[in-house]
């Protein structure tokens, strides 16, 4: 343990990929004794984020550990507000796509070491509208998915695979955006534009090779249709970006808008329907432990 860090505050998700969390905190505790000091953060669903802000203004903790996915991490990493805490992160969503992205242990324990260690990793954040965004954001079937998986009784993989079953028949692909990045404009017809700040999917799917976390810029994924040999093949983690199925344009920002509302995520969250979205990268925003 770095013995540097003696207050630590532990951000939890109640409901994220739907396990208990008691064992996650029991861990926690064991690794910080006898020294360490810990303090718990469970999320409600209700101004998380200003409340979490709050919390860490009064505790001024040493490191801020997350259990939750991809979007817990993402409102703990907002609640900083640019303060210079380092994020700890115990994967426990039912997709943990930052985490597989940045290769960390999905064993509990092993990844308690990881975050509270000393090797850490600054990486960038879109801004999209009002919020940010850290790993993948979409308009399009994904979002629909999400949606469905939200609304859905049946939680974890397989409430995932339920979900999709229904958000495949009824979808209405596909659809019209207008894309300015680059200060070019260009119309095209897909299932999904993707604004990637990493490589993977939660599932470990490869969908953004050149996705770089660090680079001061991201991606805008534009898959045209919804081809299922090369959906299987993006599964594999082989995809060769055949531009008759993905076009990838590289940015520093870009606005997409539809002729007609689309459903839209931020890191698997859903955010509704929108018919315009504006994304700029913001550079170096939040510093996560990462030995690898």
């Amino acid at each position: 343990m770095n013995d540097t860090l003696k207050n630590v505050l532990l951000v939890i998700n109640p409901v994220a990929g739907d396990t208990d969390k008691q064992p996650i905190i029991d861990l926690v505790r064991d690794y910080l004794r006898p020294k360490g000091k810990l303090k718990l953060f469970r999320t409600t669903g209700k101004d998380d984020a200003a409340n979490l802000h709050k919390e860490i203004q009064s505790f001024r903790p040493d490191r801020i550990l997350v259990a939750g996915g991809d979007g817990t991490v993402k409102m703990v990493a907002q609640a900083c507000d640019g303060a210079r805490y380092v994020l700890g992160i115990l994967p426990a969503g039912s997709a943990n796509g930052l985490a597989t992205d940045l290769g960390l242990p999905q064993d509990c324990g092993k990844a308690i070491v990881t975050a509270m260690g000393e090797t850490t990793v600054r990486m960038d954040a879109l801004r999209i509208g009002d919020s940010i965004g850290l790993h993948i954001s979409d308009l399009g079937i994904n979002a629909e998915l999400i949606k469905n998986y939200s609304d859905a009784a049946v939680r974890g993989r397989f409430g995932y695979v339920l979900s999709s079953i229904p958000t495949l028949r009824e979808t209405r692909t596909p659809y019209h955006f207008t894309i300015s990045a680059n200060g070019e404009e260009r119309k095209v017809e897909g299932i999904m534009v993707a604004f990637a700040n990493s490589k993977k999917f939660g599932t470990g799917a490869l969908v953004n090779p050149h996705g770089q976390i660090d680079d001061g810029r991201f991606e805008v994924l534009v898959f045209k249709k919804l081809d299922v040999l090369e959906i299987l093949k993006t599964l594999r983690g082989d995809i060769d970006l055949d531009t008759d199925f993905v076009v990838v344009i590289q940015t520093t920002q870009a606005q997409v808008t539809t002729l007609e509302p689309v459903s839209f995520q931020i890191d698997g969250e859903p955010r509704g329907e929108v018919t315009q979205v504006s994304v700029s990268i913001i550079p170096g925003f939040v510093e996560i432990a990462n030995d690898v």
